[in-house]
């Protein structure tokens, strides 16, 4: 053993390096601090990095938790845009459709009224018409057989009565004037042509030739009509005894008829 060997030695301790003591800081802080050799790094250099290194990550989630929250923000406006878009194509989808819906609401009230009206138009002609007939027929019962007691006749009216007679049963034919088959205007041209009488063809002009008479004043020969003279829609010829003989329609053919079984609206004489 060496004389001087428990004898304490007055050599100074060598102190740590600035490398080694930002070493031992670095692991003693949690980080691991990496000198270049043989540089020496003051001692405050050590401490920067790691206050560098603690305030990275909380910048970083700063930014993330922003960007997340722009990117939220943006897809809830264009969420709320899609939105409102949709609401105002159906709002304007449902003003379409209400209005479309009105119109044909108010195009039918119109037809309806429109057919209401029509109907109504014809109910109060159709009773003035039977009232008409009424206070004719009432005023007809009596006269009417009167004023011809006889349905036969001298001269030209005997000749017209038999010529009618002759041509009961046949048929009627719309537009025909005999001799198997007349309608009214035809049955009274062809009746007046036996005595030498011309008529019109039609009932509108037969209603309007000769004079005008009463019912309640006629005689045998008068030719009866329905409507009014010169629109009239039905022609026949009285033949005395409160009965006369006319083209009916096609389900009765010619026929006799007495006044009250359809009453005339009015007559002429032409003999």
């Amino acid at each position: 053993m060496s004389p001087n060997a428990l004898i304490p030695s007055h050599r100074k301790p060598r102190r740590p390096s600035a490398s080694s003591r930002a070493l031992r800081a670095g692991v003693t802080g949690g980080f691991l601090t990496l000198a270049v050799t043989g540089a020496t790094v003051p001692a405050n250099a050590a401490e920067k990095p790691v206050s560098e290194t603690q305030e990275m990550p909380t910048i970083t989630t700063a930014l993330a938790t922003s960007a997340a929250r722009s990117a939220d923000t943006a897809e809830q406006v264009a969420f709320n845009y899609e939105r409102q878009a949709l609401q105002d194509s159906a709002f304007s989808h449902a003003a379409k459709a209400a209005e479309k819906h009105k119109a044909e609401a108010v195009k039918k009230a119109k037809a309806e009224a429109k057919k209401k009206a029509e109907e109504a138009r014809k109910a109060k002609e159709a009773a003035e018409a039977r009232a008409s007939r009424s206070s004719e027929r009432s005023a007809l019962s009596a006269p009417a057989s009167t004023s011809t007691s006889t349905s036969t006749g001298t001269g030209s009216t005997a000749t017209l009565v038999s010529f009618l007679k002759a041509q009961l049963g046949k048929a009627y034919v719309l537009g025909s004037s005999g001799p198997s088959s007349y309608d009214c205007s035809g049955l009274t041209q062809a009746a007046f042509s036996q005595i030498g009488i011309d008529l019109p063809r039609v009932s509108q002009d037969q209603s309007t030739q000769g004079t005008q008479v009463g019912l309640d004043n006629l005689q045998v020969g008068d030719i009866l009509y329905w409507g009014s003279a010169g629109s009239a829609y039905h022609v026949g010829v009285y033949i005395g005894d409160g009965k006369f003989i006319g083209a009916q329609n096609s389900s009765t053919g010619i026929v006799e008829r007495p006044l009250d079984y359809d009453m005339p609206t009015g007559a002429v004489r032409v003999l």
